[in-house]
């Protein structure tokens, strides 16, 4: 079995090429080598600031946009967005990877913050897709420390993917 990703593009104000999709599956194996995580499906949605503002609204609370959100899977097979997961695992077919959940990535946020920061939107767009997959397998930045954790990891499979801050 391995990690792998489902992508859709649900915006239209930047085409996303399809060597951006694999440059992800690529950052998800990385990724998930170094979590010594070996099967699992993530889910990437890339959206407006008007739907991720919705979407932060209605499940975190906060009305306003974010640049991505991460929806991890519940242990009742039903991810924090609602999506039920059907996992079939037939003896005459293929086993099918576990869902690790869902991550929405604002482009419209992801180009404003890629000007700020001074690097490409693929390199944006792949710092927000490594957080996103670390917040579903349990990461997160409540404090000082616990970010500090996170940036390495993420900073680390952006290396080894050679998307460097320019």
């Amino acid at each position: 079995m391995s990690v792998t990703m489902d992508w859709s593009n649900e915006q239209e104000a930047v085409e996303i090429p399809v060597e951006w999709g694999k440059r992800l599956e690529r950052l998800l194996e990385l990724a998930a080598r170094a979590e010594g995580i070996e099967d699992g499906e993530v889910a990437v949605t890339f959206v407006d600031d008007a739907r991720i503002h919705e979407l932060n609204r209605d499940y975190r609370g906060i009305d306003r946009p974010t640049d991505v959100l991460s929806f991890a899977m519940q242990e009742d097979g039903e991810d924090e967005l609602g999506i039920v997961y059907e996992v079939e695992d037939e003896a005459d077919e293929l086993p099918v990877s576990e869902p690790l959940g869902d991550i929405i990535i604002s482009v419209e946020t992801a180009v404003r913050q890629a000007e700020e920061y001074g690097h490409s939107l693929e390199r944006e767009l792949g710092f927000l897709f490594v957080h996103g997959f670390l917040h579903l397998i349990g990461y997160d930045h409540q404090d000082a420390e616990a970010e500090a954790v996170m940036t390495a990891k993420q900073e680390a499979v952006l290396q080894q993917a050679g998307l460097t801050r320019e």
